[in-house]
């Protein structure tokens, strides 16, 4: 006899996850994870705050955007929860209604972990450029490194292009926030 069929996750079954997991339901299979040690946490808050002044804001920068952390993303049948994300205001002229978003951001922002950062890499990014996100950036704290790819379309699908990583101090100024630079080693500190 051979084994049952996976049943496809569903939205529900993210109700009945415990307080100090996070759960995404990635290709239909329901994916949890603790939520962020201290480091990632502090990484990921650094950076939101270095890009929600001038983008969100227009506080030494253009606006233009909303800069939100850990939101839910509803994209066909996958639910997403990136650690940043970000959407051009003309692209998403109000935020949405429900506890989720349906719009695909322009930007989203992963603080890889040991525990995230295969699916990060391996699952989350090639559905990222299937929706069509226009650029990620991943940021591992481990490493005290930065990494940003663009979108490139082809006429064999999307693909990730690396822009280029940064490591420990160097300067900060990439797509799609290259109005501002700031030092990486805030997201250390």
């Amino acid at each position: 006899m051979g084994q049952a069929a996976k049943r496809h996750a569903v939205y529900e079954d993210l109700f009945d996850l415990p307080e100090n997991r996070v759960g995404e339901i990635l290709n239909g299979i329901l994916e949890t994870h603790p939520r962020p040690a201290p480091r990632h946490a502090r990484a990921s808050s650094s950076l939101g705050t270095k890009i929600t002044a001038p983008y969100d804001h227009g506080q030494g920068g253009p606006g233009g955007w909303w800069i939100l952390d850990e939101p839910e993303l509803h994209l066909d049948v996958d639910i997403m929860v990136p650690d940043l994300a970000g959407w051009r205001r003309e692209r998403m002229p109000e935020l949405p209604e429900t506890a989720w978003f349906e719009c695909v951001p322009d930007w989203v922002c992963e603080v890889l972990s040991p525990s995230t950062g295969k699916i990060d890499r391996a699952v989350k990014m090639p559905l990222y450029a299937h929706y069509g996100v226009q650029y990620i950036w991943l940021v591992d704290p481990d490493l005290r490194t930065l990494e940003a790819y663009q979108l490139l379309s082809e006429s064999s699908g999307n693909k990730w292009v690396l822009l280029k990583t940064l490591q420990d101090d160097q300067s900060v100024s990439l797509p799609p926030f290259t109005e501002i630079s700031f030092d990486l080693s805030v997201l250390w500190a």
